[in-house]
């Protein structure tokens, strides 16, 4: 299993791949806000885990193992950002908090999660239900 800070350039390289159709160590270190020479050493560590094949000065793959693996940390990050935004958690503060908590819970919970968002939006109402009681316990506390 990765850990969550190779969980980070996972995500990142598979993100990049999708969106651009490849992943280079400079656009890495700038999504992640990291050194290059730092990147340069976990992708030879996820080289070598068998995540991706990296060469020098050329760009990177994902290889099976880490494309299934970096979809679904995306789709553990993007679940948490519609869970919060569901549940009324201020915009502002959904990127954090989705960083500060993807990392701590099971897969188990991630989709009890997942069932939980399916639960909501399958009828429209639920959510409305969900944003009263936000609104006045807002109420309570002012």
């Amino acid at each position: 299993m990765p850990t969550p800070t190779m969980e980070d350039y996972i995500e990142q390289i598979y993100l990049l791949i999708e969106t651009k159709g490849y992943a280079r160590v400079s656009a890495i270190a700038e999504a992640l806000q990291v050194q290059p020479s730092s990147v340069t050493k976990m992708v030879q560590k996820l080289d070598r885990d068998d995540y991706l094949n990296y060469e020098k000065y050329q760009g990177l793959i994902l290889t099976p193992k880490g494309k299934k693996i970096g979809k679904r940390l995306v789709y553990r990050h993007e679940l948490l950002e519609q869970f919060l935004r569901l549940i009324g958690v201020d915009e502002e503060n959904i990127y954090t908090d989705v960083e500060g908590i993807e990392h701590h819970l099971s897969w188990n919970s991630i989709d009890r999660i997942g069932d939980l968002v399916q639960y909501l939006e399958e009828d429209p109402t639920r959510v409305e239900s969900l944003k009263k009681i936000h609104k006045q316990s807002e109420l309570k506390d002012d």
